[in-house]
Formats: C-alpha cells, structure tokens, sequence
C-alpha cells in the first residue's frame, strides 16, 4: 500500500485528507510541522508521495524539497497553495521544486488524482478513463441524447453536475462526436496551476493573459474544457471574457460546475455576461443518490475493470451489499462509489462481497442542506423519495441526513402519512 505524507499545519485539513486517501487505497502519515516531516521521510518506502502545505510555520514546501535534495531523497512534493496567483506560486512549481499543485478549496476534486500521477507502484487505485461508465437509468438515457444534441451544435456548454458524476468524461464525449475531433482538445482546470500566468517581457499585456490567451491558440478549432469554472477568479473572469468578445477565438469552450455558480452569479461574484456567453447551452447530471438504479451497473463495471487490472476472477456484490450500496447518500457520487466497492474488494478474502465488507466514510461532508434549498414542492418530493428507497422513517432520516426528529416536523408540515408517505 503507498504511502503519502501528509504536512499540513491544519488539523482538520490533514483529516479530511487523510479520509480521501485511505478510500483510494493509500497509507496516509499526516504530521503538523517541517521537523516532524523531516523525521518521517527518513522511513518512506520506495513510491511514496509528499504532500505539503506550500507554507508552514517552520518551514515550507520549497525547504522540504531542498532538505530532501541534500539528505539524498526523491520523493515527489505536491504543494497546497491557498490561492494560485503571483510569482509565489511559480516559485514553488520551478525554484520550489514542486512537482505539483492542489488548491485548498479542491482537496477533494483534485488531491487523489494528483497523487495518483505519482504514487509507484499504484495498488488499489483504479483509473476509468475518458469513456461514460454505461448504465439503464432514464437519467442516464436523457445525458447520452444531450451529448449528441449538444455535440451536432459549435454551442458552448456548461455541464452541471455534483463532485464525483463524471462531469469530465461527458465533456469529452462531446468533443468526441463532434465536428471538431480533428483539432485539439485541451483540459484546463479552472482553479488549477495551468492558468497561473508567466511572464513575457516582449509582451505589454499581463502574464494571466498571456497564459490564457495561449490555451486558445493552441486550441484553436478545437475545444477547450474548463473544468469547475465556478474556481476561476474574477481577474481570470475578466481575461476570459475580453477574449472571448474582443478576439472571437475559433474554439469551442465546455465548463463543469456545481450549482454554486448560479448563486456566483445572481451575488455578482461570477460575471453574467461571461456565464451567459459559457452557458449557450447546459446539461445538469443528477446525484447518485437520484439515480439509485444504476448502483448495480456501476459496481460490476468496477469490479469488472479491478480484476482485470489484478488479473484475479471478478468478485460480486450479494443482495445485502446491492441494499447497502443503495441506502448510502453518496455525497461523493460515483468517485465515493468507487472508492468503497474497490476497498471492499481489495480486503474481502472470498469472491463475494456482502454489506459487513462495505466501509462508508463517517466524515463525509453533510448534504442536509440541500433539503432546504428547494421549494416546497420539491422539499416534500424528495422526503418522500427517501421514505421510498428506505422503506422506514428512520432510514429516510439518513438518507436525508437530518434528524428523525425533524423529519417528523417536515413531514407534519407536508402533510406526510407515517405509514405509506401519502397525504394524510
């Protein structure tokens, strides 16, 4: 099992960290200053990983690099930066010696995948690819009609969808049955390194215009995926529009994001004259938990493709494992899915796996606020929905991620039967 350490001066940051990557199959150490990580990488194993904040009280990210240089290590650092502007980043990245970088508000988007570019040899740790992970859903149905309709058009599009669904490999099939799959395609991330910008001296324009109005040329009459563009601040906000309305560049532009860049926009923290210029048309992907149906197909395609990589028989979920799968929120979507089915069958010692395998992550993030920003309307249909797919009062509580207490309180005020979840 690799090992990652984990320096962060940030108790609860290291946590959250660490939960990411015991799910994905790591051994994380997670220790709070320069000299207990000095310490520690004395006794990393051959493929292990670093992972840094760029800027400790007693040390940083950069001195981590150049102490491991003179004690004769090489073990890659990741910096986590708070915000990716300026020559501090870039510092890290070249004279730092950072091999890469992860944004503190994208840990969760970005910290597995960057470490899995470096952890050798991988173990439990599965890559799926560009291609959709085939499933019956309805939901499903209607996203693959939306990617050829989306795809026959040059309109730009904004895919909407929760952490963990995909949002990526449906951007990509849309290129892929496009008219433009003769010219390039280029993946950016919107809070990422790549749209730090560097410095021309012959140029009289800024360094983030320089570095973004490059991505373009190198794009051009292709397509530029932008992913959770709602991560993009407002200066890069600022050089993305003015090149987009004063250049016109030849190149499709297809964003991810989460629904807070609606509320960006309508709190004027997103531009509405570039969302509107992004958002020429949309697809939103449901949660995981709207879509319990295809938690079969998902977990046999991922166990289909763990024991290939294994080159081992393919092992399979029993009823109670399909129960359990189904009842979980899944606040981390298909990424949370396939973080548990593969550890189950990494540590399971036969060829089936029950729900006594299954190890949910306790600290995942609360999505009980999601009941309370929809209508009336929806707030009763989703109480409803729940009680359905947990068949108890009590089981719909969890699925909600409320109280049962305050379940009973929603439900009198709908008008919610106890007994079968139909008006009283």
């Amino acid at each position: 099992m690799n090992k990652v350490l984990i320096v962060d001066a940030s108790e609860s940051d290291r946590r959250i960290m660490s939960g990411f990557l015991v799910k994905s199959g790591y051994e994380p150490i997670d220790v709070g200053s320069m000299e207990a990580a000095k310490d520690e990488v004395a006794k990393l194993p051959p493929g292990a990983v670093i992972v840094a904040d760029y800027k400790l009280p007693d040390g940083s990210a950069k001195e981590l690099v150049n102490w491991q240089k003179g004690e004769g290590f090489s073990f890659p650092v990741i910096a986590v930066v708070n915000n990716l502007n300026g020559s501090d980043l870039l510092e890290v990245l070249s004279d730092g010696g950072a091999v890469n970088v992860i944004q503190r508000a994208a840990i969760d988007k970005q910290l597995v995948e960057t470490v899995c570019k470096y952890a050798k040899p991988e173990n439990i740790v599965l890559q799926l690819g560009n291609s959709l992970i085939p499933r019956s859903s309805k939901a499903f149905c209607e996203i693959e009609q939306s990617i050829e309709r989306v795809a026959a058009t040059n309109a730009n599009c904004i895919i909407f969808g929760e952490s963990g669904m995909g949002k990526e490999q449906i951007a990509r099939q849309i290129y892929l049955q496009s008219s433009r799959t003769q010219k390039p395609l280029i993946v950016l991330e919107a809070g990422g390194a790549a749209l730090v910008g560097r410095h021309n001296p012959k140029s009289d324009r800024s360094e983030m215009y320089n570095r973004i109005e490059g991505y373009f040329q190198e794009a051009k009459g292709g397509t530029l995926v932008i992913k959770n563009i709602q991560l993009l601040t407002f200066e890069k906000q600022s050089v993305l529009l003015h090149i987009l309305e004063q250049e016109h560049p030849d190149v499709r532009i297809i964003c991810t994001a989460n629904s807070s860049l609606l509320k960006m926009v309508a709190d004027e923290t997103f531009r509405d004259n570039l969302f509107f210029i992004l958002r020429q048309t949309s697809i939103a992907v449901p949660p995981l938990r709207e879509t319990t149906e295809d938690i079969p197909d998902i977990a046999d395609y991922l166990l289909t493709k763990y024991a290939q990589k294994k080159q081992q028989p393919q092992k399979r979920l029993d009823a109670s494992a399909i129960k359990a799968l189904k009842l979980h929120p899944w606040p981390g979507n298909i990424r949370e899915l396939k973080d548990s089915v593969l550890f189950a069958a990494f540590h399971v010692l036969g060829d089936t796996i029950g729900e006594e395998d299954l190890n949910f992550d306790k600290s995942n993030p609360d999505i009980s606020e999601d009941l309370t920003h929809h209508n009336p309307k929806e707030e009763r249909d989703k109480i409803v929905r729940a009680y359905q797919r947990a068949g108890t009062w009590k089981g719909a509580a969890k699925l909600l991620g409320i109280s049962e207490r305050f379940l009973y309180k929603l439900r009198k005020k709908h008008r919610i039967n106890t007994d079968d979840g139909n008006e009283v």
